[in-house]
């Protein structure tokens, strides 16, 4: 199991990684554009992002977390056990927040015209919301990480 654990630590380390980097560079760089090409180039990433290799870190780390999750409820790790259900817990939370948050507002994003005068409005209102919550669920993959890997090596 401690290889699973360790492999689902590593996709939820690369998950993390890749949105830090939207956070931090990808939606920076989408706000310096007009309200129409930033709203335009999100709409892309939003069609383009779910057929990406993303989704395999993504649904892997989800998936993984809660497998991870409730096999350490009934594994004797000793304190090792609190450090894997809380890293199974932070994974499980990450993939929550882009369910539901972040999907709903990329779909409807989605059906905004971007010539249209309503979606200037629609690209300010939608940018900070996402890139705060994009971080907290960076952060949270990241410590799903972090907590899994120390879990793992922490003496029974």
């Amino acid at each position: 199991m401690n290889a699973f654990t360790l492999a689902t630590a590593a996709g939820s380390a690369v998950l993390g990684g890749a949105l830090v980097a939207f956070s931090t560079v990808v939606m920076p760089a989408l706000a310096s554009l007009t309200p129409r090409d930033g709203l335009e180039a999100m709409q892309a990433i939003n069609v383009a992002a779910p057929r990406g290799w993303l989704m395999l870190p993504l649904l892997g780390s989800a998936i993984g977390s809660a497998v991870v999750g409730g096999w350490a409820m009934f594994a004797d790790r000793g304190d090792g056990r609190w450090l894997l259900t809380a890293g199974a817990l932070a994974g499980v939370a990450a993939f929550a927040v882009t369910a539901g948050y972040h999907v709903p507002r990329n779909t409807a994003l989605g059906g905004v015209d971007a010539t249209s005068e309503a979606a200037v409005a629609a690209w300010a209102a939608y940018q900070p919301g996402w890139t705060a919550l994009n971080s907290v669920r960076a952060a949270l993959a990241l410590a799903s990480a972090g907590l899994m890997v120390a879990g793992t090596v922490r003496p029974s």
